[in-house]
Formats: C-alpha cells, structure tokens, sequence
C-alpha cells in the first residue's frame, strides 16, 4: 500500500508544472489519467533533442522527466463527445489538474465551477501565470518570464561591471518545479480536510506567487531593508565564507555556516589569528569585510589540491564539495547508494528523492505512449468496444 492507492486524478495539464505535480502523485500511489490531444498529446513530448527511442514511439528526455507513473488517455475535448468523456471521467476522480488560461475550459464544461457541482468531493487545482484574478489573470504564464517579473533573475548571475555580468536565467524552470511542488502540497491538504469536511476544494495557484514566495530570504531581505538584494555572483548575500574557492587544481565548494566552523577553518588554512582579528570575529563582520576575508581563504586554499582540502574539511565538520558536472552527480557514490538513477521499461530516468519507512515512493509505470491507456480508461467508464471503434474513426479519440 501507497499513501495515495485509492485516489484517482484526472490531468489536464501539460509541460511542467502540472506533470511535475501529478508524477509526484503517481510515486505516491495515486492513478493519474493523463488526457492528451489525439495525434499530438503534450508538447514536451516533442522538444527534443535529445530522444528515446525511434519512429512513431520517439520522445523527448523532457517529456519523460515528468511523467512517470502515469495513463495516456487520448480524448480530444474540444469535441462535444470527448468533453462529455472528460467529464465523467471527473464525475468518480478525486482530483483535477489542468493549467489552462483562465476561464479556458469552461466552454467545455471542464471549470471548477462545473465540475464541482457535479462532484462536490471533488479537489480542482488550477495552474496559471498569475492566478484567476488581479490585473495579469489574463496573461499566459512561463517560467522564463516568471523568473524575470518575480525577481529571481535579478539577483541570479555576475554582478553589473563584470564580464558576463547581467540577470541570469536559473538553469531548470524552477518556478514551475517550485509550483508544481506546492501545488501538490495543496491537494494533499484539500484531500485531508475532506476526510473531516466531506467537501472538495478548488485551488488557485500561480507561478508568480510561487516565484515570490520561493525568494525566501532574499525578499525578506528587500523588505526589511529597503534595499534591492544585488547579484553576487557564487557568493551568499548574508553568509562569510560562503563560495568557491580555486584549489590548486580545481575550484571546491566552501560553506561555513557558523562561527565554530570558521575556527575551524582558520585553524586548518594555518590561521588561527582570525579568529581573533576583530575583522573576522563574527560572521556579521565577516559580511561587512567580504574582500578581505575572501582574499585571505582564498589564497590559503590555492596552495593545496582539492582532494585534500576536502578530506580535510570533512574531517573538522566543514560542509565543502565540489562542482560536479550532471553526469557525475548522477553517478556519484551517494547517488549510486540511494538508486537515484533507475531503468523503467528501458527509458533511464531519475528516482523519487521521496523515502517512507525505508522504501521509496516510486512508480513503476514508464512514461506513457500517446493514447497508450485510452482503451482501458474507456473501458472502465463502460464504453463499448463498437462504440469507441466509431469514436476512434471520429477522431475524438486516439
């Protein structure tokens, strides 16, 4: 038993932070019945290169990170007969996702509204660009434009007067992770309340709010002190030493987090007198003297190779590592232990992070074909077999 068997979701979501949310309900157990265009399903499942596997069953590696554990079912509901379909399918689901623009499926009778009349217990989680109301409810909404309005880019990359300095994109869409996450939170909460309630919810989530809210402590910084936080490069806005550093053979990751860290890394750089030297005796002054401290750790570290700056940071208690590059992160020691990278059906793909009682909440399913589930999704709403042959020859299913 998974913590969601039993749950049945119906996705209407395409891209990212939809399927992000829903695989994750799939890895806990949930049957996620992904409804996708006939003749062309989610568009990820063309933005390669690079592809799996050839001819008609070629997809993108993009498509496959995020949905995992999932049924294809390929009805069109822009057809009367496809929506009709689409809404029994929500007359005995548990949940809806989808992430249209707002108010785009009430034409088909897919709205909250709607749905939700017909099913009370029903939990509806919307996805948009900027929420179902406000000034920008109409705009579309995408991560490298919500990453740019929400201020993420601002303080991402070099600093201004640099070379390569300029607002940086982050390098995964991590707005839409980030609200595929909360969302997910949500409908985990909805889910719990309904057992006390009886009533299903309606959820409204957009990846500006989740994009603000995800600056943590950089908006609480702007907030506190009036001041836009700059870009810094590799280095924390509030933390001393708190960066790369240039080994002599490559550069390694140090990260001191307290004051009895730093000691320790004064000690093992032959410095103990900075722990003295009232520039460097807190972290606050070690914030408002960077250059200097920076400077000092810095040729310290130059004079050794990384191997054994690491080992010895490791032994005195100092988080430190290196910059790997995404194909020796996934092979690391600690990946390898934790089978983070795993085979389904010969597509490789990265696990679950999630750990409950010593096993892992993992779906078994590989990423669907198109349309590969629609015979027995219809099958379990009792469509005939003639029946769906004439509704395949119509083109409202696939």
């Amino acid at each position: 038993m998974k913590p969601l068997d039993g749950i049945k979701v119906l996705d209407l979501s395409r891209v990212l932070a939809g399927p992000w949310c829903t695989q994750l309900l799939a890895d806990l157990g949930a049957e996620v019945i992904k409804i996708e265009r006939p003749g062309h399903g989610d568009d990820t499942r063309y933005w390669g290169p690079p592809w799996h596997g050839e001819g008609d069953r070629r997809v993108a590696a993009y498509f496959l990170s995020c949905n995992r554990g999932k049924k294809s079912a390929a009805i069109d509901f822009s057809r009367p007969e496809g929506a009709a379909l689409v809404r029994k399918l929500a007359s005995d689901a548990d949940v809806v996702i989808e992430n249209f623009k707002v108010g785009g499926l009430q034409k088909f009778g897919l709205d909250a509204a709607s749905l939700r009349t017909a099913n009370p217990r029903l939990v509806y989680a919307s996805i948009t660009g900027f929420g179902h109301d406000g000034p920008y409810a109409d705009r579309a909404g995408y991560d490298y434009i919500i990453q740019g309005m929400g201020g993420l880019m601002s303080i991402t990359g070099l600093p201004d007067g640099v070379p390569g300095g300029g607002p940086m994109r982050v390098g995964v869409a991590v707005a839409d992770l980030f609200t595929g996450l909360y969302t997910c939170v949500a409908i985990l909460s909805a889910l719990y309340a309904r057992e006390k309630s009886g009533e299903g919810a309606t959820i409204d989530m957009a990846l500006f709010d989740t994009q603000l809210a995800m600056l943590a402590n950089q908006a609480s910084n702007a907030l506190l002190s009036g001041k836009d936080p700059p870009r810094q490069g590799n280095t924390h806005p509030n933390i001393v030493p708190y960066q790369p550093f240039d080994a002599s053979d490559q550069p390694i990751i140090i990260a001191v987090g307290n004051e009895r860290q730093f000691k320790r890394l004064a000690e093992i750089c032959g410095h103990p007198e900075w722990v003295g030297d009232p520039r460097f005796a807190s972290n606050e002054a070690r914030v408002a003297n960077r250059d200097e401290m920076v400077r000092l750790v810095s040729d310290a570290i130059a004079q050794r190779p990384a191997a054994e700056w690491l080992e010895a940071l490791e032994k005195a208690g100092i988080p430190a590592g290196p910059i790997n590059r995404i194909s020796q992160a996934l092979t690391d020691v600690q990946a390898e232990h934790r089978q983070m990278v795993r085979t389904i059906a010969g597509i490789p793909l990265v696990g679950s992070p999630v750990r409950l009682d010593g096993a892992r909440a993992d779906s078994d399913l590989p990423p669907p074909a198109l349309g590969e589930h629609t015979a027995e999704v219809l099958a379990g709403l009792g469509v005939e077999d003639a029946e769906a042959a004439r509704l395949r020859e119509a083109g409202v299913i696939g």
